[in-house]
């Protein structure tokens, strides 16, 4: 005797239960571009969209993802969540801005971020602007200089926040403490200091 098929199966409440586990850790998307395809068939052409969207909870965790459906908002859906699936952690100075500039490559698309004091805002256009706005950086500068392609830039920008280190990492990764990655710079200014000194005697 065959079994009745249950309405709603356990996916469906798993997929459900996880959006509303989202929708509770504040976590935003951005709709990056949405792309018309068309496949030509025997009677005639059939449409599809595709869609690239950014998601982030605006405190340091940022993901992309894309989806192609027969209708806008399920290709959205499906973006998002391969957006939410593949989200990475980005160390942030002062939680505003990159520790350090760092460039990124992905195919012909080549982009170069820079940190930036309080106060510059974020200097990028298009794709680039969505990604820090869900990453939750508030002053950075960034330039494209290659593929203008949104997927391309979206891509090169994530290679290059994978790049990024925090001082406390690097130290771990050497084997030091974080006062002697700087101790350097601190004892050059107290020597340079000397000389103006004794000229000024």
């Amino acid at each position: 005797m065959a079994r009745e098929p249950r309405e709603g199966g356990g996916r469906g409440r798993d997929r459900d239960r996880r959006e509303e586990r989202d929708a509770d850790d504040g976590i935003v998307d951005k709709l990056v571009t949405i792309n018309r395809v068309a496949k030509v068939v025997k009677g005639g052409r059939r449409f599809a969209f595709a869609a690239l969207v950014v998601v982030g909870d605006q405190k340091g965790r940022v993901g992309y993802g894309a989806g192609k459906a027969r209708e806008v908002p399920e290709a959205i859906r499906k973006a998002t969540e391969r957006a939410k699936r593949g989200m990475i952690r980005v160390p942030m100075k002062e939680g505003r801005t990159l520790h350090h500039d760092v460039e990124g490559h992905f195919g012909a698309g080549t982009v170069v971020l820079r940190s930036a004091s309080a106060g510059t805002g974020i200097i990028a256009g298009g794709p680039l602007r969505a990604v820090f706005e869900s990453l939750g950086i508030g002053d950075v500068v960034a330039k494209n200089l290659g593929s203008r392609n949104p997927h391309n830039m979206v891509k090169a920008t994530f290679a290059a926040l994978q790049k990024c280190a925090s001082p406390r990492s690097v130290a771990t990764r050497r084997g030091k403490k974080v006062p002697e990655l700087f101790g350097r710079r601190e004892q050059a200014a107290p020597a340079a200091a000397a000389p103006e000194a004794q000229a000024n005697a």
